[in-house]
Order: structure tokens, then sequence, then C-alpha cells
């Protein structure tokens, strides 16, 4: 279904949508307002006045007039010279993500851009044309100059594409969808460069699959507890209310109702020594309610960036002026950022603690490294290793982007947010802690596994029965690789979510 674009009103649920491959088109009824804001820049010019970005040069030059006859050409030049970055290409779900998201700022009429410029960026949507973009060279102001130049260079036929087709140039990639290369006119360039949605776009990406990890973890800490023979008391509602936080208590109602009914539960729930089980297992509540309400926090912060306007200066039609500002400062999109990288790296860390639990017969009742024959066998010892290694990697990514800062633009720009770099490394975070939790998957049902005949509750044994469909019981050693690679799958594609169908986990995007 396509998702419509509503400029300053798209929800959190249409842009995942888009990230994960939905069409999308414009609301119509921007119309007006965009070229009512294109008209309010041929007035601003036929005044005569210098208005930084339409008639001046750029950041450190903005007290250079540039001419009327040249105006055109200051706009391609702005986009060539801009186009400056380097390192891999964006993956291209989140490129395709930030033309949607540069399309509907534009949609709000507050950029001084005319209606052709829209409908290009929304014909390349709709053909697949996604821009090769450099992923570094943004430090999140003013704006994310380096990317969104590769993205607008596309536009005028310059750089290249990735298309249903191949990757290709520019001019090709554009003649192949019946498209031709756009001439700029004035404001044209620096509103397509000036913004932050690179920033953004890679926030959301990070965001949307925090939040895949996040529920994945939950039911692999739920499913390790009943391995491990843990208590479910540190669930009870009571202790909850009392602390008062509402992911809290919204996670251990989730651990509950994936315990509900678990026959290894019953059976210790008399003559069991223990007094309390260790913190992975029973501060699980308050740690993983605690990164849910982190992500909420990081989801308002992105919703308002998404449906904003953030280039600069800005045009208001009505009083035929345009306001040079800030809004392309990235700060509420690097402090989420760093919310979610913080979230992320506490998630994979909980879980590595819950591994490293049941692998050691002196903190659980089961054999050594889960292995029926330790010793001859090493069992889960090395992918123990491998998720602490994981775990380390994340936690030095972690460190806030938002605190550095580094002047640009000859001091111009004098601090910047890094919210570009702090955004970017959520997709590695994520797909590493996801790792982990797929090892501590392995691991919890090779726990449950020791524990036949007893059962654990039903949510949790769809769990075990769609792993086990793809990976058997660990008897003796084996290539352990293909067995974490499938594991792996099922917590990034949401596969665990879909198993416990009867209990609703916790959701980070409303």
């Amino acid at each position: 279904m396509t998702v419509v674009l509503k400029p300053g009103a798209t929800s959190l649920a249409d842009w995942r949508a888009i990230y994960r491959g939905a069409p999308a088109s414009l609301d119509s009824a921007c119309r007006p307002a965009v070229e009512k804001s294109a008209q309010a820049v041929a007035r601003i010019i036929a005044k005569g006045a210098p208005v930084y970005g339409i008639n001046t040069g750029f950041g450190k030059l903005a007290s250079v007039k540039i001419e009327d006859a040249d105006l055109t050409q200051l706009q391609r030049n702005i986009v060539l010279s801009h186009s400056a970055g380097v390192g891999e290409p964006m993956p291209i779900p989140v490129a395709r993500l930030m033309m949607a998201l540069k399309l509907a700022s534009l949609g709000q009429g507050a950029s001084g851009v005319r209606p052709e410029i829209l409908d290009m960026l929304e014909a390349m949507i709709k053909h697949g044309i996604i821009p090769v973009i450099p992923n570094q060279g943004s430090v999140g102001a003013s704006g994310d100059l380096a990317p969104l130049s590769h993205m607008t260079a596309v536009m005028i036929g310059v750089g290249e594409a990735f298309t249903p087709k191949g990757r290709m140039s520019a001019v090709d990639a554009l003649k192949n969808a019946g498209l031709a290369p756009i001439v700029l006119g004035a404001k044209e360039g620096l509103a397509l460069l000036n913004g932050t949605q690179f920033s953004t776009a890679y926030g959301l990406a990070g965001l949307f699959e925090a939040e895949t990890l996040f529920q994945a973890a939950v039911v692999t800490g739920a499913l390790t507890t009943d391995g491990a023979k843990g208590s479910n008391t540190p669930f009870d509602p009571r202790i909850h209310a009392l602390r008062k936080h509402k992911g809290q208590i919204e996670a251990a109602n989730t651990y509950r109702a994936l315990m509900d009914g678990s026959a290894i539960r019953a059976s210790h729930l008399v003559n069991d020594s223990r007094v309390q089980d260790p913190y992975c297992l029973r501060c699980q509540p308050q740690v993983m309610g605690a990164c849910l309400d982190m992500l909420r926090n990081a989801a308002g912060f992105l919703e308002t960036e998404a449906n904003g306007v953030s280039d600069n200066p800005l045009i208001f039609a009505d009083d035929n002026e345009a306001l040079s500002g800030g809004n392309f400062h990235a700060e509420p999109v690097a402090f989420a950022a760093d919310m979610i990288a913080m979230a992320i790296c506490e998630i994979g860390s909980l879980a590595e603690r819950r591994l490293a639990m049941l692998i050691d017969p002196a903190l659980s009742c089961l054999p050594a490294f889960l292995t029926p024959k330790p010793g001859l066998n090493s069992g889960f010892m090395i992918p123990q290793v491998t998720a602490a290694a994981l775990v380390s990697e994340n936690k030095q990514r972690a460190y806030p982007a938002s605190v550095d800062s580094i002047p640009t633009s000859a001091n111009q720009e004098d601090h910047v947010s890094m919210a570009a770099h702090g955004a970017r490394r959520l997709l590695p975070m994520a797909e590493t802690a996801s790792a982990v939790i797929a090892i501590e998957l392995l691991a919890a049902a090779q726990a449950c596994d020791f524990l036949a005949p007893l059962t654990s509750s039903a949510p949790l044994e769809a769990v075990r029965k769609r792993l086990r469909a793809e990976v058997p019981t660990l008897e003796d050693d084996r290539y352990f690789h293909p067995d974490i690679q499938k594991a792996l799958h099922l917590v990034r594609s949401g596969a665990l979510a879909d198993a416990v169908k009867g209990v609703k986990l916790p959701e980070a995007v409303a």
C-alpha cells in the first residue's frame, strides 16, 4: 500500500513502512503552499537586497553578493562543490527514506522550491532511482550537506544511482525512467542539500531495528529465565507499581505473560534453595523497561524532526521574507541517536550476562557449557566468547556522539552536532546486538532441552518450535556458524514476535 506523505503530519508507522519498502507519494494538498513559497522567492529576488543562499555565497562566503544572471549557476555550483562525501554508499532503504523525508520537508512550503523539484524527487522514488550517496562526510550542521548534495546531484544529471536495472550514471538512470535532469532555480540547490534528512533517516532506521531487537530480547530473556529455572516473582506487578516507570511496568507484564503456564516454573515453586536470582534475570523489567522508555523518548524526538523543516533560510510567503536561522543544526537527532545507541548497548549487555549464567554450572542447574558431554565437547563455550566480543564492540560505539564538536567553514559554523555519525552507527550496533540475542536464543532453547520432559509456557514453546524447525538440539559439537546465522535471521526478521502471537510485546514506535 502506498504511503501518502502528509507534510508535517506523517506518522512513525508510515516512515517505518517506507523504510521497509512501501511505495510513497506526496499529498497533493501541499501544492498551493509550495507554489506560493516559490513565488515569494521571485519577489524577494526582485527587491535586489542580499538574502543568504538566494543571491549570496554560502557559509563563510555569505557576504559575497551574486548577480541575478548567475543565480542558476550558483545553485548548480553548490551541489557540485558540496558533493564531497566518502565511504561506502548508504544502504538503499535508508537513502530512499532520506529522499522521502526531504520530499515531505519541501512539501511544507517553507523552502522556496518550485513544484517541479517535488515532482522529480517523487518520480525518482517511484521509479527506484536511488542516488549513490557516500555515507561519510556530514557533521550534522549546517545540515547534512555532503550526503544531500550527492542526492541532489543525481537530480541534475551528475553522479550515479542505483536502479532496478543496476548501478549506472545519473543521466542513464533518469533517461531509462523517462526523466530529464532538472535545472535548479534560485534557492533550490540550497533547499535540497541543507537539512537533517540524512541523519534523521539513519536515526529512524536505527530506531526501527532497535524495536525489533528489543522485542526479540524480551522473548529470549523469558526463555532463558525458564531454562535457568529462574523465578517469576521479580515480575510481580506489585513490585513495579511502586517504582512507577511505565516501561518497567510494561516489561514486567510481558515477562509474566510469556512465562504464564510454564511447567518448568511450576516444578521448582517449592523446595528451591535459591533465595534470589542473579541480576541478569531478576532485574530484566528494570533494565529492559528503561531501554523501552529510552527508545520511546528517542522516537518522539525523531517523529518531530521528521515532520519539521530544517533548511535555511526559510521562506515566509505571506510576509515576503526569507529568515536565516539554525534549524539545520541536528542536535535533537544527535541526542535521539545517543539514546538509541545506549539502549541497544544495554539490551545486548544484559543478554550476554544471561548467556554467561546459562553456561556456568556454578550459577545454573545445567551441564557446563550446555553440552551433554563437557570436556569431549565444548558446547556453547566459544559462542559466549563471541557474544562478549560483540558486547564490547557496542560499548565502544555507544559513547555519546552529541558531546563532540569541531569547527567548520572557517569557524563560521563553529558548533556542530555530529548527528550523522551518531545515527549512522545505529544499524551496525543493532546488527551486532542481534547476534548476541541469536546466540542467547540458541542457548536458552538448549537449556530447556535439558529440562525435558518439562515444558515451558505455550508462547515460549512456540518460539522453541520455530527455532527447532531450523536448528536441531546440540548433541555433539558441530560447525556452529550456520546455527548462529539461522537464529540471527529469526531475530532480525521479527519471527520471535510472530511466534508469541498471543502475547503483545511492547512497542517503541506507536
